[in-house]
Parts: structure tokens; C-alpha cells; sequence
């Protein structure tokens, strides 16, 4: 189970990294992310959910809050990122997975996501609208695999912009 979770948080931080390329406004922003396999986290183990907070962190990812079946988050959008059509961190191939076919239509985003790494493996689809510079909705889907647990995943994504200072918070 928590090799789902990790996928579907992995989906969900790309899922935010496509809602950048609308020249959203700066700063820090909250985003949730809602699913039905968030809703098991009660059921994982403390000693569990630990090697689950130190696999994300090998991917470079902060474990969000789960609560009630939903993920909180803190993502600090720089100015540069906001600027940009299509975040250069795109490309940075994390976790193995890219953006392909990212398309913007006027206040909506589509994204493809092609995951390769031999740990994480799969293709989902990514799409969402802006409400206004501070805000979105979105949803992402994957089917593949996370260290050959089968994955196939939906999940609603919302986000708000909070501060233009990002704090502590990278």
C-alpha cells in the first residue's frame, strides 16, 4: 500500500508542476490532493509509514499531510517557474517520469506522464483549470507500476496561493 501512496503523491507533485505553466502568480501555494487510497493511510503502520516518508525522500519529495483521506502540501512557485509556458523541472527527469504532450489552452492544462524507472513504471494523464491567478482544480490518473506493485490511480487535485513569500519551504 504505501508503494500506491508514494505513486499517487508522485502523480499528484506533477500534477502541481503542470499547473505552473499558466503564468500562475508567484509564491507559496496549499495544494490538496484527494483519493481513495488516501483514505487507507490509518490502516498503515507506524513502522510502515516510516520506510514511506524515507522512499519519498530518496525521490526528493517531502511527505505531504494526509488527513481524512487527503493530502495537504506546500509548493513555493518562483517567479521564473511561473513565467515559464513549461517549468524547466520538467525536464529534470525525476523520479523517472517526464511531461509529454503538455498542451495550454487559455486558463486549462494537459499533460501526458510517461514514468520509466525501473522502481516506477507507467503512464498517466494529468489535467486541470485555472479559476484565477490563486487558484485551481485538477485531476491526474496513473496506471503502472511501483516496484511491481500495480498501480491504477485517480486523483483530485486543488490548489490555493497563499503568501508571495515562500518561507522555509523550497
Amino acid at each position: 500500500m504505501r508503494k500506491i501512496l508514494l505513486s499517487l503523491s508522485l502523480a499528484g507533485m506533477v500534477s502541481v508542476a503542470g499547473a505552473a505553466e499558466n503564468n500562475i502568480r508567484p509564491g507559496l501555494w496549499e495544494v490538496t490532493t484527494t483519493s481513495m487510497l488516501l483514505a487507507l493511510v490509518p490502516q498503515i503502520q507506524p513502522d510502515q509509514m516510516q520506510k514511506l516518508v524515507t522512499l519519498a525522500k530518496q525521490y526528493g519529495l517531502e511527505m505531504p499531510q494526509i488527513d481524512n483521506g487527503v493530502a495537504t502540501s506546500k509548493v513555493c512557485i518562483t517567479q521564473q517557474m511561473a513565467d515559464q509556458k513549461i517549468p524547466s523541472y520538467f525536464h529534470q527527469n525525476q523520479s523517472g517520469c517526464s511531461v509529454k504532450n503538455a498542451v495550454r489552452t487559455e486558463n486549462s492544462y494537459k499533460m501526458d506522464l510517461v514514468c520509466t524507472d525501473p522502481q516506477f513504471k507507467g503512464n498517466g494523464r494529468a489535467e486541470g483549470t485555472f479559476t484565477s491567478p490563486e487558484s485551481f482544480t485538477g485531476w491526474t490518473t496513473f496506471n503502472g507500476a511501483l516496484q511491481n506493485t500495480p498501480v491504477n490511480e485517480h486523483a483530485d487535485t486543488n490548489g490555493r496561493w497563499i503568501s508571495a513569500n515562500c518561507g522555509s519551504v523550497n
